[in-house]
Parts: structure tokens; C-alpha cells; sequence
């Protein structure tokens, strides 16, 4: 929303969830819709209605893994009422599970780590038996373990690690309980500064016609998390690896790839991707390479001229993220306060930090401050545990 505004573009955002920033933006309109994982048609319905009131066939970019789902699986009913990658149907629908992307990967020849789907504790052992651990325990998709309940170790999580089959099979009878169907991963060795992200946008002719290439700093929670810093690097392979991959499925719209260059033979391999716009796309701007306003030309039908630039001597950083991790990072011994300074020298750019959306950023900074201070006043006051109910 902001860099399209920035450009002079009305904009508006819509989600399920009204606690999203987007709900708080000076930036453009924000619209409470329909779950559309439980309500797809009411959500179908919803944004024909949105797209009305709207007018002119609006353009429409999904942001996250939810919406791609369901663009992909309304895309003919949506077609007559928004502008969307022509691909939404067929190379977004190929990427939107971890199943689907890592068996596209493996037909296309983008490396990934040993991967098997296992549906039982029989198949983890056989798995695990010729394994080389830590292993990843994940969902086909991330939303399927937010199902489950309070409390429950892995509500929320992306991934499960173990680092023998013992604890593997542990994790999976945790995971089971909710996802019997799930994968099972080598970890891919080397630390989080091998980690890259491919950035790129297709047009719809299959033209690429913006990329870059960013390194991984700092991850929340560090090792499998997301990026929280990220910085312009030049990799000629994983830029050419990854655009041959999106060539080959057809793809068209804005995409993130996710790889790590595995220390003991320096091959980058898939960790995931992502068909939309993602937080780490929008360090795609401060790199030189407007992703989200290159998408929007092309599919308005202005001739977009490729932009792809040399690196910049940038850093972006999504600063809630940055703060939940920077702690772990000095404790394990993985960065110094220098690092950690230096990484924060201009020039840089701010995910969620931004003085002219004040209300965003107001909310920001309180949860920053919660997350700087909390720690320092558990020391001093520590909790005292209550004591139980005496109810019958």
C-alpha cells in the first residue's frame, strides 16, 4: 500500500483479521472481509461487491498465503472484475503448498534438501533411518497448525526440529494430533547468513522484468524463522537457478524464493516460496527494484522497461521482528553489538516504521518498547506464582 501510494495510486487493502496494520494506514482504505479458508464463497461474493464499489476493474495483488489460495480457486469468477496474474490458476495454485512447490522444484531442477511426506510413525522411522539429523518436522501449510489449541507446542509454528528419531517421532505425534500428513526435511547446514531471497516479478507475457537478490542477516526465531534484516547481494547462480525454475512453471506476478547455500558443498537449495508479496518484498524498492509498482504497470498494460539493478549498500529491516531476535543472536555468540550497529547504519529502510503512518507506527513502537523493557523488568520483577483455586 505505501509504495503504490507513494506513486500516486489509490489504493485499499482488505483481510479477515481487522488487527492487521492495514485496518490502521493513512495509506488507503481497509475492508473486514469474509474468511475466505471457511467462507469462500461469501468471500467470492465479497469482492465482486468490493471491486464495484471500487470501479474500473481494479488491480489485485495478494499479500498473503491465504488470499492466493483463494484467488487461485475463484480466478475464473474473478477474472470479469479484477486485473491479477494471468497464472493465478496454475503457477501460483502450483506453489500455494509446500507439497506441490518442493515436487515442481524437483521436476524443474532447483535443488532441495531430502525431503519425504509422511502420513504415519512407520514412514518417520524409515525416514529418519537413513536421515542425517537435525531433520524439520513442517505442515503442507503453516495456517494448518494455528488450528491448534492454546498451549499446544507447536500452535503457530512453521516448523518442528529434532535432532534425533526419537524426538522426530515425538514431534510427530504432537503434530499428528491435528496434520497426520506431513513433511519431514534434512536441515539444510550453514549459518543464517547463507540464506537468500529471491525477489522477481513476470510479466504477463512471461517476460521478468524486475529482480534482485537479498542475504539473510538476523531470522525470528534465528536458524528457521523469518528475516528480520536483510541486505542486496549479487548471486548470479540463485538468480539464474530461480529464474529458469519460474520460466519453466509459467509463471507470471510478483514471486519470493527462498534458498540456503548449504555449507558442505555450497549448493543453494529451496527452503520455500512464496507466490505474492511478502514482508521481504518490500525491501525490494529500497534495492532498486519496485516489485508491487512494476506489477501493477504491466498489468494495467503500460510497457514496463526490465529493472534489474547492481546491488545497493542498503539494509531493511522489520524492526518487531529484529527486536525478538537480536537477544538469541548475542547469546548463541551468532553477532556482536557491532553487527548489530552496523546493520542499522544509513542508508536503511523500515518495514514497519514509518512517521508519516502515524497510527502504524504508534503501534509499532509500543509493542517494540514492551519487547526492549519486558526482559529487564521480569528480572527485577520476577512473577510470583499464584496460588491455585481452592473451588471444589
Amino acid at each position: 500500500m505505501r509504495q503504490l501510494r507513494r506513486r500516486g495510486v489509490e489504493v485499499a487493502c482488505f483481510d479477515c483479521d481487522p488487527s492487521q496494520p492495514g485496518f490502521r494506514s493513512v495509506y488507503g482504505s481497509a475492508y473486514h472481509c469474509p474468511d475466505p479458508d471457511e467462507h469462500l464463497v461469501e468471500w467470492t461474493d465479497f469482492m465482486i461487491g468490493l471491486a464495484r464499489r471500487m470501479g474500473d476493474r481494479p488491480v489485485l495483488i495478494p499479500a498473503s498465503d491465504k488470499f492466493v489460495t483463494a484467488m487461485a480457486n475463484r480466478a475464473a469468477a474473478l477474472a470479469e472484475h479484477f486485473r491479477f496474474a494471468s497464472s493465478t490458476a496454475t503457477a501460483q495454485a502450483l506453489l500455494a503448498t509446500k507439497k506441490r512447490q518442493y515436487e515442481a522444484a524437483a521436476r524443474h531442477g532447483l535443488d532441495a534438501p531430502r525431503t519425504a511426506w509422511v502420513s504415519s510413525l512407520e514412514e518417520v522411522a524409515a525416514f529418519a533411518a537413513g536421515a542425517r539429523f537435525p531433520c524439520l518436522l513442517k505442515p503442507n501449510h503453516f495456517r494448518e497448525w494455528e488450528r491448534f489449541p492454546p498451549g499446544h507446542p507447536l500452535r503457530f509454528q512453521k516448523t518442528a526440529l529434532a535432532d534425533s528419531p526419537v524426538e522426530l517421532e515425538s514431534q510427530y505425534r504432537l503434530a499428528a494430533e491435528e496434520t497426520p500428513q506431513l513433511m519431514v526435511q534434512e536441515v539444510i547446514q550453514g549459518p543464517d547468513t547463507a540464506k537468500l531471497v529471491y525477489l522477481a516479478c513476470y510479466a504477463q507475457s512471461g517476460e521478468r522484468i524486475g529482480a534482485c537478490v537479498l542475504r539473510e542477516l538476523r531470522a525470528t526465531p534465528p536458524h528457521f524463522g523469518s528475516a528480520s534484516v536483510v541486505e542486496p547481494v549479487e548471486d548470479r547462480e540463485v538468480n539464474r537457478r530461480c529464474d529458469v525454475f519460474l520460466r519453466a512453471i509459467g509463471y507470471t506476478g510478483i514471486c519470493e524464493i527462498e534458498l540456503k547455500r548449504d555449507c558442505r558443498d555450497s549448493v543453494p537449495r529451496l527452503i520455500e516460496a512464496n507466490p505474492r508479496y511478502s514482508v521481504t518484498a518490500d525491501a525490494a524498492p529500497y534495492a532498486g527494484t519496485d516489485l508491487g509498482w512494476l506489477h501493477y504497470l504491466d498489468l494495467i498494460g503500460r510497457k514496463v522497461v526490465p529493472v534489474i539493478p547492481p546491488p545497493r549498500d542498503v539494509r531493511h529491516i522489520v524492526l518487531q521482528r529484529d527486536f525478538a531476535c537480536f537477544r538469541s543472536y548475542l547469546r548463541e555468540g551468532l553477532t556482536t553489538w557491532r553487527d548489530i550497529i552496523r546493520s542499522y547504519r544509513p542508508p536503511v529502510g523500515f518495514f514497519d516504521f514509518d512517521l508519516r503512518d502515524y497510527r502504524v507506527t504508534a503501534r509499532h513502537s509500543i509493542d517494540l518498547l514492551k519487547e526492549l523493557i519486558g526482559p529487564s523488568i521480569r528480572r527485577v520483577f520476577p512473577r510470583r506464582n499464584r496460588r491455585p483455586h481452592q473451588g471444589q
